[in-house]
């Protein structure tokens, strides 16, 4: 993987007194173990209480990455796509934080619909992972990580994927998510 380029703040979360966003990380990411190996390496920066957002289009990555952020948690049960029933829940094996993964694609609605997942509950003591989330989640807390994963579109194998990590909130403001791109 390339080494990150630092960007600029990108945006900020528009709250009073919430903090922007840390600079961008950008990281390309040529396989899709190189993918699964990115969230393995997520995994050691996060802890309870924490929310990622993902977004990409269809067949991005976001799973894949998802994946290996199961793995470097330690959870139980395979990783896979929530399309169809919303959101999978993946208890811990060890001491650590249980997976919830949220696949928020089907859903139209901000916040709102999303209530009967009961995610701001589960939030305090669970990593929280929301595909297609954005327009949807960021109320449950100003601090999450977002990670965009751009892929070349249309009808090509290319495996290449840029991975845009912005921090935003108290909680990511002093992290190094630059380790990533390690």
């Amino acid at each position: 993987m390339e080494a990150p380029a630092a960007q600029g703040p990108a945006e900020s979360s528009g709250r009073p007194g919430a903090s922007g966003p840390a600079a961008d990380v950008e990281i390309t990411v040529t396989s899709p173990e190189q993918m699964r190996e990115l969230g393995r390496r997520l995994a050691k920066l996060l802890r309870a209480g924490d929310l990622v957002m993902l977004s990409g289009e269809l067949g991005a990555g976001k799973t894949t990455l998802t994946r290996g952020l199961g793995e470097g948690l330690g959870v139980r049960g395979a990783v896979t796509s929530p399309t169809f029933v919303i959101a999978r829940v993946h208890p811990s094996l060890g001491d650590g934080p249980p997976l919830v993964h949220v696949d928020a694609y089907r859903l139209s609605g901000g916040l709102d619909e999303m209530e009967d997942l009961d995610l701001d509950v589960s939030l305090s003591d669970s990593v929280i992972v929301v595909e297609w989330g954005e327009g949807k989640v960021e109320e449950l807390t100003e601090d999450r990580l977002r990670l965009r994963i751009d892929r070349a579109v249309g009808d090509t194998a290319d495996e290449v994927r840029h991975v845009t990590v912005t921090g935003l909130g108290e909680r990511w403001a002093t992290a190094d998510v630059s380790v990533l791109a390690d």
